[in-house]
């Protein structure tokens, strides 16, 4: 408080750490982990080879997936380490269900499991629309095939597993895709593959300046979430 009584404020300075993104290694690890489902659904894995599955998700595919998530809540990206982190433990989730569960059996639970997964990856697929239409694809996709997985868990005919694995397959390749889109666009600091951001996400690679108006809303800055 100064002598004439009257409050003065100080400008505050917020500093940020620049960290890597953790999207081209997320995308990268759900490419194999997708492929691997839909070689196993589609028969090209035998099914006595689900156990083997089940530890490659555990021991490859979920830990890459959780480094990649802590990173994008590091990186304020709030839709995409949301988006991470729930496939990062479904991956473990599965994973280990692979591990317990008697090759070829199904479960009831586990479909259910994966129509509420399905819900949800719909709901960030519509969320997504709003900068991030190639996410929105590619969490439609995923929604669509684990309701074909969840029906099948539930007692539907094998016929919908095999149309599942069809969506792992183009899953695989719309995620390799979106890894070495987002690793180029790093490396060159600036889209080169498109995934045809708009709006805010768009407006990301326009400079510093371009950002400033929303910096003080944002999560880590703001005094509540």
């Amino acid at each position: 408080m100064s002598t004439d009584g009257r409050r003065h404020f100080e400008q505050t300075r917020i500093v940020l750490r620049p960290v890597g993104s953790g999207l081209p290694l997320g995308f990268f690890a759900f490419a194999i982990g997708m492929l691997l489902l839909g070689c196993q659904a589609i028969g090209w894995i035998p099914v006595g080879e689900q156990h083997d599955v089940g530890l490659q998700l555990v021991a490859f595919v979920f830990p890459l997936e959780l480094i990649a998530t802590i990173f994008a809540f590091l990186a304020r990206d709030t839709l995409g380490a949301t988006t991470l982190g729930l496939f990062t433990t479904s991956w473990l989730a599965l994973g280990l269900d692979y591990l317990m569960s008697p090759p070829g059996s199904t479960s009831v639970t586990v479909g259910i499991y994966l129509f509420g997964f399905a819900t949800v990856a719909l709901l960030l697929a519509l969320l997504s629309t709003m900068g991030k239409p190639f996410f929105s694809a590619l969490l439609a996709l995923a929604s669509a095939r684990m309701v074909l997985s969840g029906a099948y868990e539930v007692g539907a005919g094998k016929t919908l597993l095999h149309v599942s694995g069809g969506f792992a397959i183009a899953l695989t390749a719309l995620a390799l895709y979106g890894g070495a889109a987002l690793a180029l666009e790093d490396a060159r600091q600036g889209e080169v593959l498109p995934l045809f951001r708009r709006g805010q996400a768009a407006a990301s690679f326009e400079g510093y300046d371009a950002q400033q108006e929303r910096l003080e809303a944002e999560p880590g800055v703001r005094p509540q979430l």
